[in-house]
């Protein structure tokens, strides 16, 4: 194969547990781009049982974390190894995002789950993983990594927005890249149809049938984090300490948490992009499949809202840590210092 051609696999898991995205993918170098296609993709959903316990590891004693780290690492291995032999595949590389269980860049550290070497073990192809550690002891916040992607695989938009379990943004502006996370999404969607006994609200179904309540909205809009300039991420914890406090305090219909909360989702987004109803706005993630969320974020955003096809919608993040794992094996940077506030750009990623 020639040396700007790669066939790699990303692995990407969520903080909304939805399960894992596992993306082959092609990438040719064509003097300064990249092109890339998708070559095969699935997601493997999670099982209860690994559900709740990727839900409550962070509370769990220092020898079972270590050990679910492990053995969560053999099972991303397995999982490749399906997807290779099921396919015919012949990748060159494993990039694994991993499963976030901490992140605490204000503290300085961040931690992923997924041992590298139990997915080299199981697949024998080299792996790149812990993307985010070295920014995070640069000074960086370790996010988002997605938006060297962005510059580089779909330059085309002027917006790029993800919405998983966070909303997170880039764009180009004066000749750098910038990028933050907006808001939580689906991480707060998610557990808001839990309490009605769904996995999640599908097409925003029970948030159309609720009512916004404006004064929780306004609590919402208000919270310290929005004010803040970029770079700046968000995690779980904030979502505990933060948010889940202000719907809990709410009491109300879970149809009208859902709805005030995909208001929310929409009002921020819409404060992250620019005014100029000329440029586009690429939407993916899981979000993009919410008919609701969306059509509130096209009633308050000023960009065309293009949404591409399904494959792109759902694997895009594993698409573009596939990608993070080629730049990280040749030595090019991964991670920009303009997005993440560190001190300088990386090449980041362990090598197993």
């Amino acid at each position: 194969m020639h040396k700007n051609e790669y066939t790699a696999i990303g692995l990407m898991s969520g903080t909304s547990l939805d399960g894992l995205d596992i993306a082959c993918c092609e990438f040719q170098k064509d003097g300064e781009r990249w092109n890339f296609r998708i070559i095969c993709a699935e997601t493997i959903p999670y099982d209860p049982a690994r559900r709740q316990a990727l839900a409550s590891l962070e509370n769990a004693s220092s020898c079972d974390f270590v050990m679910a780290d492990i053995e969560y690492g053999h099972f991303l291995g397995r999982m490749a190894v399906g997807i290779i032999s099921r396919n015919g595949l012949s990748p060159r590389l494993i990039a694994s995002h991993g499963h976030t269980i901490f992140h605490r860049p204000e503290q300085g550290f961040t931690c992923q789950i997924g041992r590298g070497s139990a997915i080299a073990a199981e697949t024998g192809i080299p792996v790149v993983c812990d993307f985010r550690t070295l920014d995070v002891a640069l000074g960086g916040q370790g996010a988002p990594l997605v938006p060297i992607g962005d510059a580089l695989l779909f330059s085309d938009y002027d917006y790029c927005l993800n919405i998983g379990g966070f909303a997170n943004i880039s764009h180009q502006q004066a000749g750098k890249r910038l990028a933050w996370d907006i808001c939580p999404a689906n991480i707060v969607l998610n557990r808001l149809a839990g309490r009605m006994g769904r996995d999640y609200d599908h097409d925003g179904e029970l948030a159309a049938r609720g009512e916004i309540i404006p004064t929780l909205l306004d609590r919402l809009n208000a919270l310290a984090f929005y004010a803040a300039a970029p770079p700046k991420s968000l995690g779980k914890e904030w979502v505990e300490k933060q948010v889940m406090p202000l719907l809990d305090m709410a009491d109300l219909p879970v149809q009208d948490l859902l709805a005030t909360f995909c208001e929310h989702i929409a009002v921020m987004v819409a404060r992250s992009c620019g005014s100029d109803k000329n440029q586009k706005l690429l939407v993916t993630g899981g979000g993009a499949f919410n008919s609701h969320l969306m059509r509130r974020i096209r009633d308050h955003a000023s960009p065309r809202i293009i949404v591409p096809d399904p494959l792109t919608i759902n694997f895009k993040e594993a698409l573009i840590f596939a990608f993070l794992g080629v730049l990280r094996m040749r030595g090019e940077v991964n991670c920009l210092k303009s997005v993440t506030g560190a001190t300088r750009d990386s090449s980041s990623g362990a090598i197993y």
